[in-house]
């Protein structure tokens, strides 16, 4: 058995390890690619890989509806966007990422990837917003996630509480740091707490009733 066949060995073993796992560069191409887990989620930094299996129905559909929320808000203020869900974006041999949801925003959506492949980040811009949904993953979106997208130089990077309907949001700094934010600079000073009220009230509404409430907001 090679080196690589002994390592990953000794990591599909580990698989069901919760947090990020030390590997090399080739080692996490090799295990992201393997067909049983092509439903998964990856994320590489530092020399770790972090991976999720599946989502709960909690998690898509709180993602859903921020898809729609956001959708409408831009529609409402004329603002240019291109979505994407779980969306994999990769700096080769330094770090990759699957937001829940990315975008493009204003003259950027030109510039915007196109193909099946991977967006390769040495050839393409990063998104102007990545939104990861958090259900049981809350201290990794906010923790080792923030960094890598920081890293990544992404415009903004919001982590939604599903438990709490909290909105944590970042705008990313040219210095790699990031700030806490409360309006979204990249959506025209999009209220944050806009968003979490409707979230708040999708326990009670269904998608429709949630998009025509939050419309009215917007008048």
């Amino acid at each position: 058995m090679n080196a690589i066949a002994s390592s990953l060995t000794t990591l599909n073993s580990n698989i069901t390890q919760s947090g990020w796992i030390p590997t090399t560069w080739q080692e996490f191409l090799q295990i992201s690619q393997t067909p049983d887990r092509d439903k998964a989620k990856f994320y590489y930094y530092q020399g770790r890989y972090y991976y999720e299996m599946g989502v709960g129905a909690d998690h898509a559909f709180v993602n859903t509806v921020v898809i729609v929320l956001i959708s409408l808000y831009c529609i409402k203020n004329n603002i240019s966007i291109k979505g994407y869900t779980n969306c994999s974006y990769r700096k080769q041999g330094v770090s990759e990422c699957q937001p829940d949801i990315s975008y493009y925003i204003g003259d950027r959506i030109q510039q915007a990837p196109r193909n099946s492949a991977i967006v390769d980040l040495d050839e393409n811009l990063p998104p102007d917003l990545v939104i990861e949904i958090a259900d049981t993953s809350l201290g990794y979106d906010l923790g080792v996630k923030r960094l890598l997208y920081e890293e990544t130089q992404v415009g903004e990077y919001w982590v939604i509480d599903v438990q709490n309907m909290k909105i944590t949001a970042f705008r990313i700094l040219p210095s790699f740091g990031s700030e806490r934010i409360s309006e979204s600079v990249v959506l025209g000073e999009l209220r944050l707490s806009l968003l979490e009220e409707a979230l708040l009230r999708s326990s009670e509404m269904d998608n429709s009733q949630i998009g025509a409430w939050f419309m009215s907001q917007l008048q």
